[in-house]
């Protein structure tokens, strides 16, 4: 653990490589395409990025990534947590930036691309869909309560439903344009701990939903953070559940049994922690009153 934020110091880096090789080494054992695996801006955080990946072989290599990496650390006598933010010192939140596109099965060009252009019709809906649903997909997204908290308190992490070019604010980040051959989208609301199956899957879901109702995602904005007149991120699991049982498309593409089961046990799980006397009520009102 490292007390303050020298971001990508050779000290840090040092520090933590007897960590990171062996991770590294099992990680690229177990097959997976990795591309970066380096220390990140808080104490004992590491950040690790996958090539992109088809269709469910992504979600599948999210499920062996974190199995591993937990596997790896516990054998070392250490704790690895995907946790978007753990209650520790100096501690900096963790998010999971989706990066996605579509390609065309026949060419294998990607749809998002045009030449000339900022992105295709086909990707300009595609991210309109996203924006539509992104209230009610922030149940699958973020699906635990302390995720809400790194949404409500993080500069890097999105508060407002928007896209804009290569900003790091933003809730979708449009990464190339311009005919860029590698163009694509980075959802970067979501937390490290969601199911990796339900957070891809209800991403396509509301993108195709926007390419099929061809919904206009405006003009990408260049400053998230003063876009005050777009919608909020939900505040809390709570609200993101409820967004999600108001949502139609959600309930047409995973039906409304599965959709009542996931909000049950959303709410559960909200219950018991509304039901927890936490350090901080202790603290305001034992001795108060």
């Amino acid at each position: 653990m490292r007390h303050g934020y020298q971001y990508m110091s050779e000290n840090t880096l040092d520090h933590l490589e007897p960590v990171i090789n062996p991770i590294r080494q099992a990680l690229i054992g177990a097959g997976l395409p990795l591309r970066i695996l380096e220390a990140e801006w808080g104490p004992g955080q590491i950040e690790i990025s996958l090539d992109p990946l088809e269709n469910i072989a992504a979600a599948d290599a999210m499920i062996v990534l974190r199995g591993a990496v937990k596997q790896v650390c516990r054998r070392m006598g250490l704790l690895a947590s995907f946790m978007a933010k753990p209650a520790l010192p100096n501690v900096y939140s963790c998010g999971w930036h989706l990066h996605q596109s579509l390609f065309h099965t026949a060419t294998g060009t990607n749809a998002f691309a045009e030449p000339g252009a900022l992105m295709s019709k086909t990707g300009l809906h595609f991210v309109g869909g996203l924006l539509a649903h992104a209230r009610a997909a922030a149940a699958f997204s973020n699906p635990t309560i302390t995720g809400y908290k790194r949404l409500n308190a993080n500069p890097l992490a999105p508060n407002r439903v928007l896209w804009s070019i290569d900003n790091k604010g933003a809730m979708c980040r449009l990464v190339g344009g311009m005919g860029d051959p590698a163009t694509h989208i980075e959802n970067r609301s979501g937390e490290p701990a969601a199911n990796p199956y339900l957070y891809m899957g209800s991403q396509i879901i509301a993108g195709l939903d926007g390419m099929a109702n061809r919904v206009d995602p405006g003009e990408p904005l260049p400053d998230p953070y003063a876009q005050t007149q777009q919608p909020r991120m939900p505040g809390s699991l709570n609200e993101a559940v409820d967004e999600l049982a108001a949502s139609t498309v959600f309930r047409e593409a995973l039906g409304d049994e599965f959709i009542e089961h996931y909000l049950a046990v959303r709410r559960h799980e909200i219950g018991r922690f509304q039901s927890y006397v936490t350090d901080w009520e202790h603290r305001e009102y034992f001795e108060a009153f």
